[in-house]
């Protein structure tokens, strides 16, 4: 489970670790009942083999606040990436065709 802090689109992630990462913040998609949120790494270079995308699931604490948690179910995280990469690429298409 991550607490964070968000700061506009970059998200500071704190995991159970105590160790802090910040994230870009890219969308989110509403799937079976649940809100995911994908990132990108802030501080990590785009040609770094460990650079990709980060999708969490969010849940809210007992206070209202959002925390996010990692995936564990395979089958899940595939389902959630494969929504995610449609969305994505659905947005890039849509920007190309309208700056012709």
């Amino acid at each position: 489970m991550s607490d964070y802090n968000n700061d506009g689109d970059l998200v500071t992630i704190v995991d159970d670790d105590g160790q802090e990462f910040e994230l870009e913040y890219i969308d989110e998609i509403d799937y079976n009942g649940s809100t995911f949120v994908a990132f990108l790494p802030a501080n990590m270079d785009e040609n770094d083999p460990d650079y990709g995308l980060i999708i969490l699931r969010s849940v809210p604490d007992e206070n209202g606040e959002e925390l996010f948690e990692s995936i564990d179910d395979e089958a899940e995280l595939d389902d959630v990436y494969n929504k995610f990469m449609v969305l994505l690429f659905d947005d890039e298409e849509e920007e190309e065709e309208s700056k012709q």
